[in-house]
């Protein structure tokens, strides 16, 4: 007997991706009746099998998708079906070698992962083309497709093959005019370097130049939206004008401007693995790779893809078991499925999609894993993703439409970050540079933030927040400069760190007093600055913690003193400062401080409201509703029972919607509470 459709008008879309292609003994029914009991209603296909999709130069075969489209419409389930263009097929490559991206040291990307043709070339999108109208034009309009997904994962690789750097020689000519002011505005003149036509600008590989680098990555983000956009108006001739169009966005890529790509979408989509079981406590410290380590990591990844269209994202990909490699066997504890999907839906998803339904028996990805395993039989993990899946299908109606509510802003800056990966601030190990310095320094406040109670929405320019933290806000515009002056003097509380104002919109150092333009805003000025190759004891704010990996030589003008380093040379100047400034306030951060001092710097903020905690293992976030109504979701992160409180009476959303008393609200190990 087939199970009833589960309903997906309203609430959270649950899903996962699904290749019975794949699979080597395909149980189409079973799959999808299995599917339907855990009330999974979205599954996403196709995307990455274009030599399916065309086993030989033209030749197509787009009918084996049809009976998985009839059978999710059959169930009541959605699609989001892919373009396939991210993993090329062989004969394509041996037909065309030339199209392999070329890295930095000259070296072509070799044939066997993905993500290896140059997308910009004339070539590859004429193939491109022609797969996407065959695959898109067979089944774009079936009933069963909620959307399409356009390519997966852009912006992997900063390409040199010579048409990308002849493209970028002619992007140069345009952004700048003529070579002369190229000569003025990145200094030319250093080590000989000026040029007299563009033909003489050396190629980005040698090159030592920061405000080159700025521009090369700007220049490949820009392909990379361009790619996107280019196919986000094919697929508009082909399906009907309801169809979402979106792309899994995984925000680590090095050419990926994730607000500039997104204008071409209607919903953004992206990556949220975490890595589960004691990583996801409460204590974890944060780390930074391409999965979240603890739940602050998590929280600001949801944080990101709601900030790349102001608008609630779609989660494309997100790990049931473990995930990466064979070393890496990590399923999650009991109960930290379902806080992961809570966590990310209190944060503005509207859909929580696993990677994947079942496990690979062969391939790259043979033990990353998925509701089932290689066995093909529901587990413990399967049993909790249906559990799950009933509970968000009885919370529909609470949760449908839900704006996650912000008390701290983080101004995200991608020129920044491109600078600071080109010139780093940190060297954790004392020798080498930290590529991330940006994010490392974003996620330390970021975590703070979280850690204080409050919640976090980023930001792309200066917006009327009660706090605005700029963290190592680099390449400051005279323009942003101003409008932070104005933030302040109206009665915001900004947040400085340590690089921010350094540098302007070329990542030149600026030639006036650090901070730059911020020096008077700030209330400080500094001309010297020092690496930490270890830890400096540091006291303020009553607490005693600890800086890392950098100080500034802070001097006072206006400002107030709050934390001091105890050592007998930087013991001379300030670690932290605040400023009044008009009706604001300026917290000037010259160190990266420890995870206690850091959060007490935003523990004025305001407090969350019908629920509260302080807790460093319990979290609270609320979000508004469709119908107006303000929900607050309370998780317990540790493997020990705990509470938070309840300031008024509310009713639970997950659970039997009893009237809840103010007083304790029982957290037990790896809990997550909803209430209204």
């Amino acid at each position: 007997m087939t199970p009833s459709p589960p309903t997906s008008s309203t609430g959270i879309r649950f899903g996962t991706a699904y290749y019975w292609e794949y699979q080597r003994a395909p149980d189409l029914k079973r799959d999808l009746d299995l599917m339907a009991e855990a009330r999974i209603d979205t599954l996403r296909v196709g995307e990455s099998v274009w030599s399916t999709w065309e086993p030989r130069d033209g030749e197509f075969d787009p009918g084996w998708l049809t009976p998985v489209l009839d059978g999710a419409h059959e169930r009541g389930m959605r699609v989001l079906l892919g373009t396939p263009t991210y993993a090329v097929p062989p004969w394509l490559q041996r037909k065309h070698p030339e199209l392999a991206v070329v890295r930095a040291d000259g070296r072509r990307v070799p044939w066997g992962a993905r993500q290896e043709a140059d997308f910009t070339s004339p070539t590859f999108l004429r193939y491109a083309e022609r797969v996407i109208r065959q695959v898109i034009g067979a089944h774009g309009g079936h009933p069963a497709v909620l959307g399409i997904q356009l390519d997966n994962e852009p912006g992997l690789h900063l390409m040199h093959n010579e048409p990308v750097f002849e493209r970028f020689k002619a992007w140069l000519a345009r952004r700048y005019g003529d070579v002369g002011r190229l000569n003025e505005e990145w200094g030319l003149a250093y080590w000989s370097h000026r040029l007299t036509c563009w033909d003489e600008l050396w190629r980005p590989e040698g090159n030592t130049t920061p405000s080159y680098d700025l521009a090369w990555r700007r220049f490949q983000a820009e392909l990379t939206t361009e790619f996107i956009a280019w196919q986000a108006g094919i697929v508009r001739e082909l399906v009907p004008g309801d169809r979402e169009l979106t792309t899994c966005l995984a925000y680590q890529r090095p050419a990926l401007h994730d607000v500039e790509l997104s204008r071409h979408l209607t919903v953004t989509s992206g990556n949220a693995y975490y890595l589960p079981q004691d990583a996801l406590a409460g204590d974890s410290p944060v780390e930074i790779t391409w999965f979240a380590s603890g739940p602050a990591a998590l929280l600001q990844a949801a944080d990101r893809m709601y900030a790349s269209k102001k608008q609630r994202f779609w989660v494309t990909e997100t790990n049931a078991g473990s995930i990466a490699g064979s070393q890496l066997n990590l399923p999650p504890y009991d109960g930290q499925l379902r806080q992961a999907a809570w966590a990310l839906v209190a944060r503005g998803a509207e859909m929580i999609s696993y990677w994947h339904w079942n496990t690979l028996p062969y391939g790259a990805e043979t033990y990353w894993g998925g509701i089932l395993g290689h066995a093909m039989q529901p587990g413990r993990v399967h049993d909790e993703v249906a559990a799950l899946g009933a509970e968000l299908e009885r919370a529909a109606e609470d949760v449908t439409g839900l704006t996650p509510d912000t008390d701290v802003g983080f101004l995200y800056s991608h020129d920044s970050r491109w600078a600071l990966t080109f010139q780093p601030p940190l060297t954790p190990d004392g020798r080498n540079p930290d590529p991330d310095s940006y994010e490392r320094i974003l996620a330390t406040f970021y975590q703070g933030a979280v850690d204080a109670g409050l919640q976090v929405g980023f930001v792309s320019q200066v917006k009327r927040l009660p706090v605005l933290v700029a963290p190592a806000l680099y390449c400051l515009t005279d323009e942003t400069a101003a409008e932070l002056e104005a933030y302040v003097r109206g009665g915001g509380h900004l947040i400085m760190t340590f690089r921010t104002g350094y540098a302007d919109e070329e990542a030149r150092a600026r030639t006036e007093i650090a901070p730059g333009p911020l020096r008077a805003l700030a209330g400080v000025r500094y001309l010297e600055y020092s690496t930490l190759l270890r830890p400096v004891p540091l006291h303020g704010l009553g607490l005693e913690d600890v800086a890392r990996h950098w100080a500034d030589g802070l001097e006072l003008e206006g400002a107030e003193p709050l934390a001091h380093y105890d050592h007998h040379h930087f013991g001379r100047w300030p670690a932290i400062t605040r400023h009044r400034v008009g009706e604001g306030t300026v917290t000037y951060v010259g160190t990266l401080p420890g995870r206690k001092l850091t959060a007490e710097l935003f523990r004025h903020g305001k407090p969350t409201g019908l629920v509260a905690t302080r807790s460093q293992q319990v979290t609270v976030h609320s979000a508004v509703n469709a119908r107006g109504e303000r929900l607050w979701f309370a998780h317990n992160w540790s493997d020990r029972e705990s509470t938070a409180t309840l300031t008024a009476q509310a009713t639970e959303v997950t659970g039997r919607r009893e009237p809840l008393q103010p007083g304790p609200l029982r957290l037990a190990p790896f809990d997550i509470r909803v209430v209204k």
